[in-house]
């Protein structure tokens, strides 16, 4: 990887600018989005500040993808803004790369943070250097705070505002697999059913290994494979992977698809070790299925028996998550099974 740029860490008070690069569902459900905006301010501290195309729908987003990459280099350029969240994800933010300045942005580096569809522009400007981050968007993921286990608020609080330099993520005590209907104000906070967390799943693996953040939600991940904005072999060397599917659901015999290309490709010889999110809405059985598939690409495969594979964490399309800085160093111990931060991703 590049020499990393480690943006200033947040305080509270911050102010933080929300862009919408993938949809317009924030205008679309304004109650969702005003009780993401309210948490961000009374739960966090932050000021918020909404970019322009928080405001417009999603057909007038698709229509002007340059309207929501200004967004992103205004708020990167203006001194007043210390950071930037994303409203929600959404399927074309594929379409931004091309017209993103990553100048802009390592030049004035800040922490910019989303997940799902924001997986292209994160993953792309972390290739260039800057740390980013995968982790809550104000819809999906902070909305909904007040109905979380304690441990989020004290997550998101520690890791941006604590003074750390190393940081061990802790499975929250329970999880739900998403939200109540949206076209309902009433229930813009609200989450379906919540179970009871087993914890992570150690596929693979007995010794720790230590390398650098990249990844996202696998889907998002294929748009880029054979674009100048996938990663060139080398890059792997010192990857910590991370990958997470979406509400789409993938079959898991899809999800082994994708993972081939990567075997294809060398990566699962290369990589450190391989971070699996939680699956939204999987049976039993097809979690099951999915376990056997990475178990039968990545060992039998590839033939990469002594990778470090865990599966079934907080992160991705599940409820709360974690925050997992691309770019940041982490160890992962398969014995504990332990996931460490092992130096601070902001300056």
């Amino acid at each position: 990887m590049k020499q990393r740029i480690k943006p200033q860490r947040l305080r509270p008070g911050a102010r933080i600018a929300v862009i919408a690069p993938s949809s317009g569902l924030a205008k679309q459900f304004p109650a969702v989005y005003r009780r993401g905006v309210s948490n961000l301010k009374k739960v966090f501290g932050f000021e918020v500040v909404d970019m322009p195309t928080v405001g417009m729908s999603s057909e007038e987003l698709s229509a002007a993808p340059q309207k929501r990459v200004d967004d992103i280099h205004a708020a990167f350029a203006d001194e007043a803004i210390d950071g930037m969240f994303t409203a929600i994800g959404g399927d074309d933010s594929v379409r931004l790369l091309p017209l993103i300045d990553a100048s802009a942005a390592l030049s004035n580096p800040k922490p910019i943070m989303g997940s799902s569809d924001a997986t292209t522009f994160l993953s792309y400007l972390s290739m260039r250097g800057l740390n980013t981050f995968y982790g809550p968007a104000v819809m999906s993921g902070l909305a909904q705070t007040e109905n979380y286990p304690n441990e989020f608020v004290d997550h998101v609080k520690t890791f941006f505002f604590g003074e750390w330099s190393s940081y061990a993520y802790a499975p929250y005590p329970r999880f739900t697999h998403g939200y109540k209907d949206w076209s309902n104000p009433a229930a813009a906070a609200a989450c379906k059913p919540f179970h009871k967390n087993p914890g992570p799943h150690v596929l693979q693996g007995s010794r720790p290994a230590t390398g650098r953040l990249w990844g996202g939600c696998i889907e998002v991940l294929e748009f880029l494979k054979g674009t100048a904005y996938w990663p060139p072999p080398d890059f792997w060397n010192d990857v910590v992977l991370f990958l997470e599917t979406s509400e789409e659901k993938p079959p898991p015999r899809w999800v082994g698809y994708f993972l081939r290309n990567y075997a294809l490709q060398g990566v699962f010889s290369r990589i450190r070790a391989l971070l699996i999110g939680r699956p939204k809405d999987y049976t039993d059985e097809e979690s099951a299925q999915l376990k056997r598939i990475v178990k039968t690409v990545v060992a039998e495969e590839s033939g990469a028996v002594d990778l470090p594979v865990i599966m079934d964490l907080d992160f991705g399309h599940t409820d709360p998550k974690f925050i997992l800085p691309l770019g940041g160093r982490i160890e992962v111990d398969p014995t504990g099974p332990r996931l460490e931060l092992v130096e601070s991703p902001f300056a």
